[in-house]
């Protein structure tokens, strides 16, 4: 995703710097991905291409499936979740947080995401990782709705709703096609949403 963050405190030197290292890794990924193939490219070519060490490449992102599958989103959707209004429900505060986190997605965006979605569906490594990564995401969004509701991360109440917000957010957006507006794409997220906060029936 692109470098608009959610309002709230500007980030410091450090954050900027690691931010812009990620990208640049991203970046270079994908592009080295689509010029020679998933398989034949290597970490090593993906450090070199992004001007760091394979060494740092590995405090960014733990393998190479990982930067396909991960993102700024990550990030800036839990910021947003947590900056609700406390008078909003869990589901509520998703809902506005995805219009928040999405809305400032650009062309380059949306075509990372169709990206993204292509190599899950092609590349055995791919979908093999993304079952952790899925755990992984959880276990982000289930801390800002814990600290929302007072409760622990592994309450089991909060990691249900945790990953059911998920599991609705990688529904509506891991299928193709991906729309070149992003308000369409929050509009698609934002009616998985509503579908689960009236129980997801059908």
């Amino acid at each position: 995703m692109s470098d608009t963050r959610p309002a709230g405190p500007p980030m410091g030197l450090r954050e900027r710097k690691k931010a812009r290292t990620r990208a640049a890794i991203r970046t270079e990924a994908m592009r080295l991905f689509r010029e020679r193939g998933y398989a034949a490219t290597t970490i090593e070519q993906i450090a070199a291409a992004a001007d760091i060490s394979p060494a740092t490449f590995f405090r960014y992102y733990p393998t190479k499936e990982d930067v396909v599958l991960q993102d700024d989103l990550d990030l800036l959707l839990p910021e947003a979740v947590e900056a609700q209004p406390p008078s909003l429900g869990p589901i509520a505060a998703v809902r506005a947080a995805v219009a928040q986190a999405l809305s400032p997605m650009g062309p380059a965006d949306l075509d990372r995401l169709q990206e993204t979605i292509t190599l899950s569906a092609s590349v055995p490594e791919i979908r093999a990782r993304a079952a952790d990564e899925f755990t992984r995401t959880i276990e982000v969004m289930a801390a800002p709705l814990a600290r929302r509701a007072r409760r622990s991360p592994d309450d089991p109440a909060v990691r249900h709703v945790a990953g059911a917000v998920i599991g609705v957010i990688w529904a509506a957006t891991m299928v193709p096609p991906v729309s070149d507006d992003p308000a369409d794409l929050v509009d698609r997220i934002d009616v998985a949403l509503a579908h689960l906060e009236q129980g997801l029936a059908l």
